[in-house]
């Protein structure tokens, strides 16, 4: 039985875009069983760009090739053909794991220790002075919300507690690339609001985010680009406002009009040739309807009654 030796790491140069993290080209990996026979192709020739302070998200079915792409991008796999860059680097090029968060979708973390202790302990990984370990420390459990519980064991926490905890460990060595698996998981709504509201702010501070999760309004939420695998293949790669944009459907906002005026507007549609799909209220999404009812409950949210 023979084994296939790992591609050259020198065998292809990066793009010279500086602005370009995350590069693949013709990238595919073939799983094999243990007399190296084919098993499952799990991605083909995936070709993707991720650009310096851009969300892209990275979407899928379970085994479209998802969890594959960010092994392979973080250098833990081996790919069977083509190549991954990260920061110009070849993705098994361990000097560029300096530059990089990871939240992976199960927070492997150690359930005795408490959010400071987590930190310090991952702050030693990076060789950080303890000073600046105490300071990020606490800037970061600041930042995902889990002042009141720093002193708490992690067993203790919630999943949507440990996703917090989680986001922090991944971003205690300053890192400008940011890969997130399932960000929001077992969160709920305010819990996920947050969340998302926190990628932004990374993106908006210059982070480069790499996003993966089943949770589509998610994406929609935040994701500048996105691309979709199925199967092993990229199916759709492009802009988000883009990608959703009905095209053969022209869509107008108008406030304050009467049923006799709204029938008029539907008459010239039908003269000039075209169709009347629907003439309605539009509609808020649930989340939206969630958050504007509990946030206006909470104390303090409304004015007290005269």
């Amino acid at each position: 039985m023979s084994t296939a030796a790992a591609p050259d790491v020198q065998s292809a140069p990066a793009s010279s875009d500086t602005d370009v993290v995350i590069e693949t080209r013709n990238l595919g990996k073939i799983y094999r069983d243990f007399w190296g026979r084919k098993k499952v192709a799990a991605l083909k020739s995936l070709d993707i760009e991720v650009r310096k302070g851009e969300i892209f998200g990275l979407l899928g079915p379970n085994g479209s090739g998802k969890s594959t792409t960010i092994k392979l991008i973080q250098g833990l796999l081996f790919p069977t053909s083509g190549h991954a860059y990260v920061f110009g680097k070849d993705a098994r090029d361990v000097t560029k794991n300096e530059r990089i968060g990871y939240l992976p979708e199960e927070s492997y973390l150690y359930k005795f220790l408490n959010a400071e202790e987590t930190l310090d302990f991952y702050g030693r990984l990076f060789d950080m002075p303890a000073e600046e370990r105490k300071e990020r420390a606490d800037k970061l459990i600041r930042m995902v919300g889990l002042h009141g519980a720093r002193r708490r064991q992690l067993k203790e926490y919630s999943k949507g507690m440990t996703r917090r905890i989680g986001l922090a460990q991944a971003l205690i060595n300053e890192p400008d690339l940011l890969i997130l698996d399932e960000p929001t998981t077992g969160m709920d709504p305010i819990g996920s609001r947050e969340m998302k509201d926190l990628i932004v702010r990374l993106r908006d501070e210059g982070k480069t985010i790499l996003m993966c999760s089943h949770q589509l309004a998610d994406v929609q939420d935040v994701c500048d680009r996105v691309a979709i695998l199925h199967l092993g293949e990229l199916r759709e790669l492009g802009r988000v406002d883009e990608l959703l944009k009905v095209r053969d459907v022209t869509e107008v906002h108008a406030k304050g009009l009467s049923d006799e005026l709204k029938q008029k507007i539907a008459d010239l549609i039908r003269s000039e040739g075209g169709d009347v799909l629907a003439i309605d209220n539009p509609t808020t999404t649930m989340e939206e309807l969630f958050l504007e009812i509990v946030q206006d409950d909470r104390p303090g949210a409304r004015p007290a009654a005269s």
